[in-house]
């Protein structure tokens, strides 16, 4: 797991959506989807399209949709994170 990645995982606790990861992370749009991208093919995190309707492979679009979508850690993604 890299920094990015823990500390991106550290934010999905609860659902949040994009603008407030911004705003907690401080980091440019492409370096939280690249953090997201990664975290998603890994399945530690969730994405929803509202607040109670996950969207899964192969609907899910983050390259295109990643602005919208709401984000959550998988049990998969608080294991590996609180096992670090």
């Amino acid at each position: 797991m890299t920094d990015a990645e823990f500390d991106l995982l550290d934010e999905l606790y609860f659902v949040q959506p994009f603008d407030f990861l911004k705003d907690e992370l401080g980091w440019k749009d492409e370096e939280i989807l690249d953090v997201l991208t990664s975290l998603q093919k890994k399945d530690w995190i969730k994405c929803f399209s509202e607040m109670d309707i996950e969207v899964y492979p192969p609907q899910l679009n983050l390259e295109e949709h990643y602005k919208s979508y709401l984000y959550l850690a998988s049990k998969k993604g608080l294991m590996a994170h609180n096992g670090r």
